[in-house]
C-alpha cells in the first residue's frame, strides 16, 4: 500500500499541488467488482483545503485518474454501517448529496481511512462531519498527546521524513572513510561504538566542566518554556478566533456567489422581457391601418400590407412555451387573433365585391371584339388586381377558408365570362368558314367528305367513271383549295388568340394567388376541393395515355409527361379548370365542325394543333394539356379520314362500257399527295403522313390489280401498264422518301406489263409465219439438225415458199396498221404510252424478223429463199404508220 501512496502521490497529487494522507481500495456494493481508490487530499498552499477523490485507472490502465471529487466540507455522515460487525466486514458509507456504499478490501484499510477522514474533519471543519456506527478508539487518535500516539497497524506515519540531501552527503563522506564498512560491517559498527563511546565521555567531561552554564542554560529553558507556553496559549486563543472567521468568510463566499448569480439573472429577465416586448408590440399606426386602413388607393393598399406583415409576424414570432403562459401575452395574442380576424374579413368582402363587379365590367368587351375574330384580353383587371396579391399571400395563411372562398368567387365569376367570350369567338369563327364556302355542301358531306376516288375537274373525258357520290370532294379543284386555306388561317388565328389569354390568366393567377407554395396545412383541402374535374381529367389521362404514346409520338409525349406534367402544379391546374370549364369542349365541337365541313381540314388540323402543343408545352400551362387532348381527337379524325380513303378506294365502282385508262383514285391520290406535301411541309407529324402514303398506296396497287380483272373492255395488261406507270411518275415527281420501295415496284410492274401487252399482240400480223417458226424450233428441240429440218415434210421449202407468200410487204403494212388502230383505241390519251408501246412493237418485231432471218439461213441454207421485205421495208412500215396518225 506504501508503494501505491506513494505512486499516486507522484503522478496524480503532486501535479496538482496536492498532498495525499489517506487511501483506501474499495469497490461499489452491489455492483460488479470495478475496483477503485478513495483518497484524502490535502492542498500545499494556504489557505489548506481537503477533498475526498475516486481514482480509476485510465483505459491504457497504467496510470490513474480522478473520476469523481467532493470538497470535505461538504461531507455530511460517515457511516460504518454496524459497529458491532465493523471488524467483520469491508462495508462503508459517505453521505454528501447522495449516499455512496463502498465495500474496502481490507478492515485496516477501511479503518485506517476512517480514521484519516475523523482527523481531517476535526483540524479542518468548523461544522463536524457525523461518523455513526464507528469504534471509540478510531475517534480518540486525534485527542491523544503527541508523545503517547501510537500508530495503528496499517496506518501510514505522517512525521516521516527523508534524509535531507547534506545528510546524504555526511552519510557518504562517512562510508568513504571506512572501506571496512561495505566488507565487513561488525568492524564498522565496532568501531562506531569506540567513537561514540568516545564522544560521549568527552560530552560527559565538558557538561561537568561547565556545571554553571548548564544550571545557567536550565533556568533559561524553563523560562523559555514558560514563554511558550504562554505563547501557545495566546496562540490557541488566536485559532479559535480564526476558525469562527474562517467559518464567516466561507459563508460570505456563497452569499457573494447567490448575490452574482441573482443579478446575472435580473440581467437576462431584463433582455428576456425587452425581447419579447419588443416582438409583440405592434405600431399603432398598424393597427390603425388594419382596422381602418383604404384599401382602394395604392397608397392604402401600401399600408394595409405592412400592417398584415407586421401582424404576421407578432403571431407567428417564437416565443418559449414557459412564456406564453403569461397573463399579458395570452391577452396580447387574443388581440392579434382579434385584428387578424377583422381585417381578414374586411379583406374578403372587399375582394369579393371587386371579383364580381370586374366579372361584370369585362363583359362590355364581347361585342366590341365579336366582329373582328379576336378574344378581349384582360390585362387592365390583372394590373388592378395585382396589388393585393401580398394581401391574398396573407389571407393564405392566417384565414385558408376565407381565401379558398374568394378564388371560388373569383373563379365562377370569370368562368361565366370566358365561357360567353369563347362561344361567341369560336361561333364567330364557324360563322366565317360557313360564309365564305358553298353552304349547300355542308349539308351534303360526311365526315369522309375527301375521298380519292371522285373524278377531278380537269377535263378528263376519257376517265368518267360512275362511282359512289354521297362522299367525294374535288381535292384539286381551285374552290376547295381557297377553302381549306381560309380554313388554314382561321385555325391559326383561333389558337393564337387562345394561347395569350390563357397563358395570361394562369399567370396572373399563379402569381395573385400564390399556387408555387408550398401550404402544409392545406394539402388536405385541396384534395378536398379537387371535386370531379380532377377525377375526370385523371381518368382522362390514364385512359388516353396509350393513345398520347401511339399518335402524338414517342418524343413529344415523353416530353409532355417528364417536363409538362412534373412542372404543372395540381392546384394551378385545378383552378384553370374552373376558370375555363368548357374551352375544351369548346374546341372538340371545333374540330367536329372542321372535319364536318371538309375531311382535308383534320391535316390542317394536325398540323397546326401539334405546333401549339409544342410552343406551350415547356410553359406548364392548362392550355398545353387542353391542347394535347384536342390533338388526340383530331388524330382520330385523320385516321378516320385515311380510313375513310381507303374504303372509298375498294368500293370505288369502274364503268364497263368505255376503255379504263387512269383510274380515278390514282388522279386523287396524285392530288392528295400534292396538297399533304404542301400542309405537313416542315411538320414534326410527318411520320404521320408517311404511315398514311403507306396504308394508300399499299391499296391502291391491290385495287389496280382488282380493276384491271373486273374490267371487260380494256385489256388486263393496258390498266396495269398505265396505272402503275403513273403511279411512278407520281412518286419520282413526289420523291416521297418512305414511298421509294413502292416507286420501284411500280417501276417494275409497268415495265413487265409493257413486255406482257406488246408479246401478246406482236404474234398476230405474222401469225401463220409465226407458228411455223415455232415448229421448225421444235424439231430442232427435238434433236433434229437444223440443216435437215427442210426435209421435213410439214417444213419442207415449198412449205415455208407458201407461208412466206402469205405475208407479202404491203400485206405486212397492212397488218401493222391495223395493229397500231387496235393500240390507239385501248391506250387512253392522258397518259401518252401510245409511242412508247409502238417503239416497244417495233423493236419487238424488228428481233422476231431478225430471228426468222437466222432460221431461214440456218435451216434452209442456199435455198436462196427470204421475207418478201426487208429491215428497211420494217422500219419504214413503223414510221410511216407512226407519222400518218
Amino acid at each position: 500500500m506504501t508503494a501505491i501512496k506513494h505512486t499516486l502521490q507522484r503522478e496524480v497529487f503532486l501535479p496538482a499541488e496536492e498532498k495525499l494522507v489517506g487511501l483506501v481500495h474499495v469497490t461499489k456494493a452491489g455492483k460488479k467488482k470495478k475496483s477503485s481508490f478513495l483518497c484524502a487530499a490535502v492542498t500545499i498552499d494556504s489557505p489548506v483545503q481537503a477533498h475526498i477523490y475516486q481514482l480509476k485507472k485510465t483505459d491504457k490502465g497504467d496510470s490513474y485518474k480522478k473520476k469523481l471529487s467532493w470538497l470535505l466540507r461538504e461531507l455530511k455522515l460517515v457511516d460504518g454501517k454496524d459497529i458491532n460487525k465493523f471488524n467483520e466486514t469491508g462495508e462503508f458509507d459517505l453521505h454528501f448529496e447522495k449516499a455512496y456504499k463502498w465495500v474496502a478490501s481490507s478492515i485496516t484499510e477501511k479503518s485506517s481511512f476512517i480514521s484519516c477522514l475523523w482527523r481531517l474533519s476535526q483540524r479542518y471543519r468548523v461544522q463536524k462531519a457525523e461518523f455513526s456506527s464507528i469504534p471509540k478508539s478510531l475517534l480518540e487518535e486525534v485527542s491523544r498527546p503527541t508523545g503517547q500516539s501510537q500508530i495503528v497497524p496499517g496506518m501510514v506515519d505522517e512525521d516521516y521524513q527523508a534524509l535531507s540531501s547534506k545528510e546524504e552527503s555526511d552519510l557518504d563522506l562517512l562510508m568513504s572513510e571506512c572501506q571496512m564498512a561495505i566488507s565487513n560491517a561488525e568492524v564498522f559498527a565496532e568501531k562506531l561504538s569506540k567513537q561514540l563511546s568516545v564522544l560521549d565521555g568527552e560530552n560527559i567531561h565538558s557538561i561537568m566542566g561547565s556545571e554553571d552554564q548548564v544550571l545557567n542554560l536550565m533556568r533559561l529553558l524553563d523560562r523559555g518554556i514558560q514563554q511558550a507556553t504562554e505563547v501557545e496559549s495566546k496562540l490557541n486563543g488566536y485559532d479559535a478566533i480564526l476558525k469562527n472567521v474562517k467559518d464567516q468568510m466561507e459563508v460570505m463566499k456563497d452569499k457573494d456567489t447567490l448575490i452574482s448569480r441573482r443579478n446575472t439573472n435580473h440581467q437576462k429577465l431584463l433582455e428576456e422581457l425587452d425581447n419579447l416586448v419588443s416582438k409583440l408590440d405592434l405600431d399603432i399606426k398598424h393597427t390603425r391601418a388594419l382596422i381602418e386602413g383604404d384599401l382602394q388607393s395604392q397608397a392604402g393598399i401600401n399600408d394595409c400590407t405592412a400592417a398584415a406583415e407586421a401582424l404576421q409576424k407578432c403571431v407567428h414570432t417564437d416565443i418559449h412555451p414557459a412564456l406564453q403562459k403569461m397573463a399579458a401575452v395570452e391577452e396580447q395574442q387574443k388581440r392579434f387573433e382579434k385584428y387578424t380576424n377583422q381585417f381578414a374579413k374586411r379583406l374578403a368582402h372587399h375582394l369579393n365585391c371587386l371579383f364580381i363587379q370586374q366579372g361584370n365590367e369585362m363583359g362590355e368587351t364581347l361585342s366590341r371584339c365579336a366582329n373582328d375574330l379576336r378574344l378581349p384580353q384582360h390585362r387592365s383587371s390583372h394590373s388592378d388586381l395585382m396589388p393585393y396579391a401580398d394581401l391574398m399571400l396573407w389571407l393564405k395563411g392566417a384565414n385558408y377558408e376565407s381565401f379558398l372562398k374568394l378564388s371560388k368567387v373569383y373563379t365562377e365569376s370569370l368562368s361565366k365570362l370566358y365561357n360567353k367570350e369563347i362561344q361567341d369567338f369560336l361561333e364567330c369563327a364557324r360563322q366565317r368558314l360557313i360564309g365564305k364556302g358553298d353552304k349547300g355542301k355542308l349539308n351534303q358531306k360526311t365526315s369522309s367528305s375527301s375521298s380519292l376516288t371522285k373524278v377531278s375537274e380537269r377535263g378528263r373525258s376519257s376517265s368518267i367513271q360512275s362511282v359512289d357520290s354521297a362522299s367525294f370532294s374535288h381535292h384539286g379543284s381551285d374552290m376547295d383549295l381557297a377553302s381549306r386555306q381560309l380554313f388554314d388561317q382561321i385555325l391559326d388565328k383561333v389558337l393564337c388568340e387562345l394561347e395569350p389569354v390563357c397563358l395570361a390568366e394562369q399567370h396572373f393567377t399563379v402569381r395573385f394567388f400564390h399556387l408555387a407554395e408550398t401550404q402544409t396545412s392545406s394539402q388536405t383541402d385541396q384534395s378536398h376541393h379537387e371535386g370531379e374535374d380532377g377525377e375526370s381529367w385523371q381518368t382522362k389521362k390514364i385512359s388516353n395515355e396509350d393513345y398520347f404514346v401511339e399518335n402524338l409520338g414517342e418524343g413529344l409525349y415523353q416530353k409532355r409527361t417528364t417536363v409538362q406534367v412534373r412542372q404543372m402544379n395540381e392546384e394551378m391546374r385545378r383552378m384553370m379548370t374552373e376558370l375555363f370549364p368548357t374551352l375544351e369542349t369548346e374546341l372538340e365541337t371545333f374540330i367536329t365542325f372542321a372535319d364536318k365541313l371538309d375531311g382535308c381540314n383534320s391535316m390542317y388540323m394536325l398540323v397546326r394543333m401539334s405546333q401549339h402543343v409544342i410552343n406551350t408545352q415547356d410553359t406548364g400551362s392548362f392550355l398545353s394539356m387542353t391542347f394535347a387532348n384536342c390533338l388526340v381527337k383530331i388524330k382520330r379524325n385523320f385516321d378516320k379520314f385515311i380510313q375513310n380513303q381507303i374504303t372509298a378506294i375498294k368500293e370505288s365502282k369502274i364503268s364497263k362500257k368505255n376503255k379504263c385508262g387512269i383510274i380515278s383514285f390514282v388522279h386523287h391520290f396524285e392530288d392528295f399527295a400534292n396538297q399533304a406535301e404542301n400542309i405537313f411541309k416542315g411538320s414534326d407529324r410527318r411520320a404521320d403522313l408517311e404511315k398514311a402514303y403507306c396504308r394508300l398506296v399499299r391499296n391502291i396497287s391491290t385495287e389496280i390489280v382488282r380493276v384491271a380483272k373486273e374490267h371487260q373492255k380494256t385489256p388486263e395488261h393496258v390498266i396495269y401498264m398505265e396505272n402503275f406507270h403513273r403511279m411512278h411518275s407520281i412518286l419520282s415527281q413526289m420523291k416521297i422518301s418512305c414511298l421509294e420501295a413502292e416507286r420501284k415496284e411500280f417501276k417494275q410492274r409497268y415495265q413487265d406489263s409493257l413486255h406482257a401487252y406488246t408479246t401478246m399482240l406482236l404474234g398476230r400480223p405474222l401469225d401463220k409465219l409465226h407458228i411455223f417458226f415455232e415448229g421448225v424450233e421444235s424439231r430442232v428441240a427435238a434433236g433434229v439438225k437444223m440443216e435437215e429440218v427442210g426435209y421435213q415434210l410439214a417444213f419442207s421449202k415449198q412449205e415455208l415458199r407458201k407461208v412466206i407468200k402469205e405475208y407479202p410487204g404491203k400485206e405486212v403494212k397492212k397488218g401493222l396498221d391495223h395493229l397500231y388502230r387496235k393500240v390507239e383505241k385501248q391506250l387512253c390519251d392522258e397518259e401518252n404510252l401510245l409511242q412508247v408501246v409502238w417503239h416497244t412493237m417495233q423493236d419487238d418485231f424488228i428481233r422476231a424478223y431478225k430471228h426468222y432471218d437466222d432460221l431461214i439461213n440456218n435451216c434452209y441454207p442456199d435455198s436462196m429463199i427470204s421475207l418478201e421485205f426487208s429491215m428497211n421495208d420494217v422500219l419504214e412500215y413503223f414510221s410511216n404508220i407512226a407519222q400518218s396518225h
